[in-house]
């Protein structure tokens, strides 16, 4: 059964347009560079096959982490960046074109995979390191989500991002 702030979330996002997967990465190792991928398999209770969450503890709601590409935007200006290669953000997917936080305790659908998004994915410290004194800051509130993988299917990019 989903809590108050899920239903009320739920209420007021009918009709949410969909958006666009723009960028999958992948960590085949933790701290490990980010690989650039095409199109990767979404596997329900693990996280992206080639992806180093997806072996770690099965149901954790940290499977994905999404930052939407208007909040990349954000925070390149903010750091006084033309842009932001998203690697350095450490993020799974980049979205465009729906309000990532109104997807909150919902389910979506990227591709043929089904999510739910969990929490938010604050900024860490690695962040400072990656882009400089003031990430952290230029970061919060646009960090993005997490989610975990409901239902198994391939991710491309170019694929629809849609409340279910």
């Amino acid at each position: 059964m989903k809590n108050s702030q899920s239903r009320l979330i739920a209420r007021y996002t009918e009709g949410l347009s969909a958006g666009t997967l723009q960028w999958i990465g992948l960590r085949p190792q933790h701290k490990a560079e980010m690989l650039n991928v095409g199109q990767v398999k979404a596997i329900a209770n693990h996280g992206l096959e080639g992806d180093h969450r997806c072996q770690k503890t099965p149901g954790s709601a940290r499977q994905v982490s999404l930052i939407a590409q208007e909040h990349v935007e954000v925070i390149a200006s903010l750091l006084g960046r033309e842009q932001i290669d998203p690697s350095l953000l450490r993020r799974n997917l980049v979205v465009s074109g729906i309000n990532l936080y109104a997807l909150r305790h919902q389910r979506f659908r990227i591709g043929e995979a089904e999510f739910e998004a969990t929490a938010q994915c604050h900024p860490c410290s690695r962040m400072e390191q990656a882009l400089g004194k003031g990430a952290v800051a230029a970061m919060l509130g646009h960090g993005g989500l997490c989610a975990k993988i409901i239902k198994d299917g391939v991710i491309r990019l170019g694929d629809r991002v849609e409340k279910l």
